[in-house]
């Protein structure tokens, strides 16, 4: 069903195109409807700030009638400014909240109920239809709809964020191929280390326990959970990723890698900054990082005067023996959406607004933007225009209003038609990590009680597993039976298992599985 609405998605570009007057797919507004004017809360994007002459809302203004008031925030002030204006209820007309948020506050008449109006809003109605994980988090205590959830990964679970990267030119320079398996990676790393001896060839990105930090990253190496707590990929399950086979052995390889210097001794210290110019300058040549990064780091090696043969290229996912190395997609449905105050002064018309905004058309004015002048259409595809280069989302925010956050419904229609832009060597990239891409979890809703019991007892158990680790991977304290199980069974005394059985007992109620 899913795959079927991305097709209908992609469809809609040749009737948008083509100047038919066709309906289907189109919000139920016209452009002869009395013009109105709806606020909507937004935020400064680093690539270009907020405009109010952007074509795509020309073109939607003349097709709906509406044009839109912006309430522009700074990025840093516009979690705060929301949270306010809820607390508050002077929501603007628009708004995007946390699907959490939405369905919290919805019933408290802050946010539209979204379900009363389904039958003025064709859209809408196929939206939560094909995508019922979005219906899931959107749905408040009360029944209704409070939010329109931004769709962020393809309906078939194949795009993916990142990689292993590893210095191109080195690999070349020394005859060094690609590991396949974690012995030939601790083999790979120690041949550089031999050829490169003033670098330390693995570096992180902080924080340790991010998506693309070190503990998430070898954790799932070693025991195929992603995170402290995670999906259980084989199984519709979460699991605690220390409680897993293989968890000692992964604080074993961290600390071989440390103690040989293969690993940079601040890995858990490094800025952003200072990890890319350790990189860039030659101190480091291994890493796990967003693939999208790739070019870009290439453009700054040049211009920081790194070797003049400076190149990357991707490595395989690897695992244990005994697992199956993967990377979980980007999430079909993200932690946010668009809704309507309770309070807006034409209800229909801001609905009707919000299903033209859903429609095909829609989705390809606010993900697209125009065709000729952001994108063409090749073989019946969208495709960015070359000229806006590997990194197309900045002239496509600056300039067009296109896939900006706060605004954009479907990023996943923008990461696609962006994807198959790249240049050769990107989407050779791709090709090669499609084996190991499987579909991300399914997002969850959480009771209030859950809710405070995951607030009171998440963040000091990760400081203390962070801390820990730590602690075992720097030598600090050694890892045997007796440390691993006290490790262990302090996390228990934290709250591990009341977490985990809240996770499950959450996805489960969520998706009804027994």
């Amino acid at each position: 069903m899913a795959v079927s609405m991305a097709a209908v998605l992609l469809g809609g570009l040749a009737a948008g195109c083509s100047g038919k007057d066709n309906t289907e797919g189109k919000g139920t507004d016209s452009g002869s409807a009395k013009p109105i004017t709806f606020t909507w809360l937004v935020y400064d994007r680093p690539e270009g700030k907020v405009k109010t002459d952007w074509e795509i809302f020309k073109e939607i203004e003349a097709k709906t009638g509406v044009k839109v008031d912006w309430q522009v925030v700074s990025q840093e002030g516009l979690t705060e400014k929301r949270q306010i204006m809820i607390a508050t209820n002077t929501v603007t007309d628009f708004i995007q909240p946390t699907n959490q948020e939405a369905r919290e506050n919805g019933p408290e008449k802050v946010f539209l109920n979204l379900k009363d109006y389904l039958n003025i809003a064709p859209n809408l109605k196929k939206f939560y239809d094909t995508y019922p994980e979005a219906k899931a988090l959107a749905t408040g205590a009360d029944g209704g709809l409070y939010d329109v959830p931004v769709l962020e990964g393809d309906a078939a679970g194949k795009g993916f964020n990142y990689i292993w990267m590893a210095r191109k030119d080195l690999m070349d320079k020394y005859n060094l191929k690609a590991p396949a398996n974690l012995d030939e990676f601790y083999q790979f790393l120690k041949a550089l280390k031999a050829k490169e001896p003033d670098s330390y060839p693995l570096s992180f990105n902080t924080p340790a326990t991010s998506d693309v930090g070190m503990y998430t990253v070898f954790g799932k190496m070693f025991t195929g959970i992603a995170g402290f707590f995670n999906k259980n990929p084989t199984a519709e399950q979460y699991e605690f990723a220390p409680y897993q086979k293989g968890y000692k052995d992964a604080l074993v390889y961290m600390n071989k890698l440390y103690s040989e210097k293969l690993l940079d001794p601040e890995f858990y210290l490094l800025t952003g900054a200072q990890w890319e110019e350790r990189f860039l300058k030659g101190k480091s040549s291994v890493t796990y990082w967003w693939k999208a990064e790739v070019n870009p780091l290439l453009d700054k090696a040049k211009k920081a005067g790194a070797a003049p043969d400076f190149n990357l290229d991707a490595l395989p996912e690897i695992a244990a023996s005994g697992l199956k190395p993967y990377q979980f997609s980007r999430p079909v449905v993200g932690s946010s959406g668009r809704a309507i105050s309770a309070k807006v002064k034409d209800k229909e018309r801001a609905v009707k607004f919000l299903d033209y905004l859903v429609s095909e058309e829609g989705t390809n004015y606010l993900s697209l933007g125009i065709e000729g002048k952001s994108y063409t259409v090749e073989n019946g595809k969208p495709a960015y225009r070359k000229e806006f280069g590997a990194s197309p989302y900045v002239a496509l925010r600056r300039d067009f209003g296109v896939w900006y956050d706060n605004i954009s419904l479907n990023n996943a229609l923008a990461r696609e038609t962006w994807e198959r832009s790249l240049d050769d060597k990107s989407k050779a990239i791709n090709k090669s990590y499609e084996p190991f891409i499987i579909p991300a979890p399914k997002a969850m809703v959480k009771t209030t009680e859950e809710l405070d019991l995951e607030k009171s007892k998440l963040t000091p158990l990760t400081k203390y597993l962070e801390q820990q680790i730590t602690e075992f991977v720097v030598g600090k304290t050694p890892i045997n039976d007796t440390t691993f199980q006290q490790f262990l069974d302090q996390a228990k005394k934290l709250g591990a298992d009341d977490l985990l059985k809240m996770y499950n007992t959450a996805y489960k109620r969520t998706y009804n599985i027994k």
